[in-house]
């Protein structure tokens, strides 16, 4: 591992290792991708937030399927294994709810609560990406 590397901490949130070997082994491409995720990430963050916040429609659950595909491919990219899986599985989740009828409340408010349980998963993963950032001083 690179001595400036986020260390054994922070090992559930990238591999620091084979994203330095993704990178070519050049610390300062990484660095500056791990700060362009962040700025993807948060902006996704944002809008997952807006619709968690707002009164579900036809859409919500497909722009949340959307937002996290976008976290999950980009952290994916760069090694990042806990936003990759927390994302994966609101993906996942929003998919389930979108695939229900808007007549059936009940089965989509029981979908709705896994939904927010897998936000609050992604969000707790980009809580940590972000100590991992500030730890390597990005």
């Amino acid at each position: 591992m690179s001595s400036s590397g986020p260390g054994s901490e922070f090992a559930h949130v990238i591999d620091w290792e084979e994203a330095m070997e993704q990178c070519g082994d050049d610390e300062d491409f990484l660095r500056e991708l791990l700060s362009d995720l962040r700025g993807e990430v948060d902006a996704q963050v944002v809008k997952i937030n807006e619709v968690l916040s707002s009164p579900l429609n036809d859409q919500s659950f497909f722009l949340i399927m959307r937002a996290s595909h976008v976290i999950k491919g980009a952290s994916s990219n760069l090694m990042c294994q806990q936003l990759r899986e927390c994302a994966t599985n609101l993906e996942q989740a929003a998919a389930g709810a979108n695939d229900i009828s808007r007549e059936d409340r009940a089965a989509l408010e029981a979908e709705a609560v896994k939904v927010r349980e897998k936000h609050a998963e992604l969000t707790k993963a980009v809580e940590n990406y972000h100590e991992m950032l500030n730890a390597v001083e990005i």
